[in-house]
């Protein structure tokens, strides 16, 4: 257990900030249909109020990722209605996530579709949603493309690292100078020959060319198996490219599945590459949520991933670092394998649950959300209209 009297480990748990995303409390599909859950979310309200209630257990996630086309569908009205939300839960808009994957037009690609009339909807689409990030308040554009191709031969890899540049290009032009792009990428799916945004270097590759608010962000669920992922962090971090995480795990592929669920060890190493870092350069890290929940309680499962991300963060900041370089250049690799683990081994637990008690929160977030009967409410309230979007397959 944590004594608490490590100064740096309890600055950086003081300064951790986690965005969850609105789509995590609403009803989302596997590839084969959907599981409804009586408590999920099925307006833009009702995800205000789920994120409001994690962030009165937690204390750590005040911002609310938002989808352009699922929760700001009309436009001004929709920015209407969201500015009253903030108002009334405290929530604030996080990152701003357009949608270029749902169109039948897109069926050959968005931005990178052969046909230039389909490109400049799909370029109109990323405008209107930084001006929709302007008009609530939003810093980030996370754009994620799922542009590419399935058979070899079928497309121009070559015209679409263009049409790619040029997409990238015009949004960051129409952003603003507190605004930023962040370029996610992804090895495969729903492209099985190639993905137009393959890997962190074709993402670091359009962050260079576009312009100095372009980044990269991370979905750890985006990598092949066996990857190392810290490996990527610490080159972005040294490039000064890293703009932020999508967290989650995974056991093959794009499962996302809870955080820390499946390997822990590999989050917590993540978070050692961070915790390398000086405070400002920490500070511009966007820490994101991306999980699709359809076994697990929507909100339980936000408040779990939360806990589990104080955690593993906590446990990073342990990590003796003057000693562990000592060991280091010594080539001592056993002392320095032990001095990284003994830290991911401390039980940080009892510590956390004394933070939170020390900022007037309840000591087990679970435990309070099962006891204040917040599930039992809205799956009452919101059971009627889940049971009635029921969709029978023949």
């Amino acid at each position: 257990m944590w004594n608490g009297s490590n100064d740096f480990a309890l600055n950086r748990l003081n300064d951790l900030r986690i965005e969850i995303p609105s789509w995590s409390f609403a009803n989302t599909g596997t590839r084969f249909g959907k599981y409804l859950q009586a408590g999920a979310a099925t307006t833009l309200a009702e995800k205000f109020a789920d994120a409001a209630q994690v962030h009165a257990l937690t204390g750590i996630t005040p911002t609310l990722a938002l989808h352009v086309l699922w929760d700001l569908p009309n436009g001004a009205e929709s920015v209407a209605e969201l500015k009253e939300l903030v108002q009334k839960y405290g929530i604030q808009p996080g990152s701003m996530n357009p949608n270029l994957f749902q169109e039948q037009e897109y069926k050959f690609g968005s931005i990178c579709n052969p046909d230039p009339k389909i490109r400049t909807k799909a370029i109109d689409h990323l405008l209107h949603s930084v001006e929709l990030a302007k008009a609530v308040g939003s810093q980030d554009i996370s754009l994620w493309v799922s542009d590419g191709s399935n058979y070899p031969g079928s497309q121009s890899i070559r015209k679409r690292i263009y049409w790619l540049e040029e997409a990238m290009k015009a949004t960051h032009n129409a952003m603003s100078e507190d605004q930023r792009l962040l370029i996610e990428y992804k090895p495969f799916e729903p492209a099985f020959y190639h993905t137009d945004i393959a890997d962190w270097g074709m993402s670091a590759h359009l962050a260079q060319v576009t312009g100095p608010q372009a980044k990269v962000l991370v979905d750890t669920g985006h990598h092949y198996q066996s990857q190392n992922i810290e490996q990527i962090v610490a080159w972005l971090l040294h490039m000064r490219l890293l703009g932020g995480f999508h967290f989650n795990d995974r056991r093959y592929a794009d499962d996302d599945l809870t955080l820390g669920s499946i390997d822990p060890y590999q989050i917590f190493r993540i978070f050692h590459e961070i915790c390398l870092e000086p405070d400002e350069q920490v500070s511009q890290i966007a820490f994101m949520i991306d999980q699709s929940h359809n076994i697990k309680l929507k909100v339980e499962a936000v408040v779990q991933t939360v806990m589990t991300a104080q955690e593993l963060y906590l446990k990073a900041a342990l990590v003796d670092r003057e000693a562990l370089a000592k060991y280091q250049e010594a080539g001592k690799v056993v002392e320095a394998e032990e001095c990284l683990r003994s830290a991911f081994w401390t039980d940080v637990r009892p510590d956390l649950e004394a933070w939170r008690v020390a900022r007037g929160l309840k000591p087990d977030p679970l435990v309070a959300l099962r006891e204040s009967g917040y599930i039992q409410q809205i799956e009452e309230e919101r059971g009627a209209r889940n049971a009635a979007s029921v969709t029978s397959y023949a």
